[in-house]
């Protein structure tokens, strides 16, 4: 059986970059990688990996949450059985006689119980995009973060609403794209769907440090009867789904859980302040399936794995994107039996707020994202159109080079035609084929119409350029279709500017007897090509 622990291919290119990193100018590096990605398995491997060079020295592991630690001690406990782990926390203070510390920020923010701890080797910083914080900073400081220690931040988002972490981390060396590891399996795709609350008037909510101010968000939630109508939605869409509501105040997240109970949908609230013991049954009903919902203020964004976990209801809009991420990625975990997640964005009035949407789980520029369309598959599309239209792109380079480069002055219909005129009455022009790789050349006249020439080979564009060019100079003086010919630099006559006026094309100041000429000829040959479609399509 497969080690569970055994980095992925990812995790130990994670890695790498770290030690690669380590070996230059910079000790303090980050890495980005998608919630559900398992960094806790990497820097678990890290340690490791490291644990030769650290020699007599420590790692210690930097968390801000009580799960956070619980985890990174039993992950590396897990990865590497014979390191010894402690503890410190609150009034757990086991550093002496183990190989690894895992330690509360908040513990180490006190001076006595830092300096407590020695001969620290490495650090590793739990969910980083918090480390520009002035405890972070005063922690790492002491155990040598700006004195060359080598020190790995790990993250699923470096945002931060109020700055400031540019001047911790020197450089982020690895980082995951959420659609690279839902293609490769392992995570699970996802789609979403819009809740509209009527009566949600966003604009009136006031921003602080570059979101949606909690408080009033709540309010605007309370006052809108917002919980009433994402119930419904959750019953409609997701019934059968374990999911988890986030709120912005823990006012909202109770009166979330009450009208999911009403609607027939056992939920439960939790939140910060919760007692621990309270908050850890909540939790474990959530685990048996007693609650199907559980509804939470901010609590679950990190250091929350429950894989079962199928429908994410974003009840609280925000304009952070990397918060968003933090949010649904707490669906996107794979389990037995999990099809995909399910993204529930609740949506009010909005005209000055740009609100994080599911776009934002990937780096990928994809415009919007039609509802219940799996990401995955829509960025699939994208990418394609996007190879189409790089391909066509390239095709007209290469058409306008070549034609650039001829010496005959060949025009081009407002349709994207090439052609060369020969006399007002007859032109010839290029049929591309299916596929638009080949063409054949087509001479109109206005006795005939388009004949095509005998033989009638499908041919390359530029053996098609030569084939019409040749045919031009016999049906034509050479002067009259040469590119540089000296009678197009002369000024145009009164008949050619009074046929513009005529019929509303514009002539450019200064422009020569040539340029008017090719004017006129663009306007009827369009209107020719144009008609003959409309009767029957141009036969290649």
């Amino acid at each position: 059986m497969p080690n569970p622990f055994t980095p992925r291919p990812y995790q130990t290119a994670a890695i790498q970059a770290l030690t690669a990193g380590w070996s230059g100018p910079n000790n303090r590096l980050a890495i980005v990688l998608p919630t559900g990605a398992g960094k806790t398995v990497v820097f678990a491997n890290l340690i490791e990996q490291m644990r030769h060079q650290l020699g007599r020295k420590r790692a210690l592991v930097i968390a801000h949450r009580e799960e956070l630690i619980e985890q990174a001690a039993a992950k590396i406990r897990a990865v590497c059985p014979d390191l010894k782990v402690g503890i410190v926390k609150a009034e757990r203070n086991h550093h002496r006689f183990v190989d690894v510390v895992v330690a509360s920020v908040q513990t180490l923010a006190v001076k006595r119980r830092r300096e407590a701890i020695q001969d620290i080797g490495m650090v590793i910083v739990d969910e980083c995009h918090h480390a520009a914080a002035a405890t972070y900073r005063t922690v790492l400081e002491h155990f040598g973060a700006w004195a060359g220690t080598p020190v790995a931040g790990f993250t699923a988002t470096m945002t931060r609403g109020d700055g400031g972490l540019g001047e911790v981390w020197q450089d982020v060396v690895y980082t995951l794209d959420i659609l690279e590891m839902i293609g490769d399996g392992y995570l699970c795709d996802v789609r979403g769907k819009r809740v509209t609350v009527a009566g949600l008037d966003l604009d009136k909510v006031k921003t602080r440090g570059g979101d949606l101010q909690d408080g009033q968000l709540g309010q605007a939630l309370d006052d809108s009867g917002a919980a009433a109508t994402i119930a419904a939605a959750y019953t409609e869409h997701a019934a059968d789904r374990p999911g988890v509501v986030f709120t912005p105040t823990v006012a909202t997240a109770q009166s979330m859980a009450a009208a999911f109970t009403d609607a027939g949908i056992s939920a439960a609230a939790i939140w910060g302040d919760m007692p621990r013991d309270e908050r850890a049954r909540e939790l474990d009903r959530y685990r048996s399936g007693a609650v199907q919902v559980l509804t939470n203020c901010m609590v679950l964004t990190e250091g929350f794995d429950a894989p079962w976990t199928s429908c994410v209801v974003i009840a609280r809009p925000t304009k952070s994107p990397g918060l968003y991420c933090q949010m649904v990625g707490r669906g996107l975990r794979l389990h037995d039996g999990k099809r995909d997640a399910l993204v529930l964005d609740v949506m009010g009035a909005s005209t000055r707020h740009k609100l994080a949407s599911i776009v934002d789980l990937t780096a990928q520029e994809i415009g919007e994202v039609p509802e219940d369309r799996p990401l995955r598959e829509v960025v699939e599309e994208y990418r394609a159109e996007e190879k189409r239209r790089l391909a066509v792109h390239q095709l007209q380079f290469e058409e306008m080079d070549l034609f650039g480069r001829s010496s005959t002055q060949w025009l081009r219909t407002e349709a994207g035609v090439w052609f060369i005129p020969l006399r007002q009455e007859l032109f010839l022009f290029l049929a591309r084929n299916p596929g638009g790789r080949t063409y054949r050349v087509r001479r109109w006249d206005a006795g005939q119409g388009v004949r095509p020439p005998n033989p009638d080979p499908a041919m390359p564009l530029p053996e098609a350029m030569q084939w019409a060019e040749r045919a031009g100079r016999a049906l034509a003086p050479a002067a009259f279709i040469a590119k540089h010919a000296a009678w197009r630099a002369k000024p145009p006559t009164a008949r050619q500017l009074g046929y513009c006026r005529s019929r509303g094309i514009e002539v450019p100041r200064g422009a020569t007897t040539g340029e008017v000429g090719d004017l006129q000829s663009i306007h009827r040959v369009t209107g020719v090509l144009a008609a003959l479609a409309a009767a029957e399509p141009v036969a290649a």
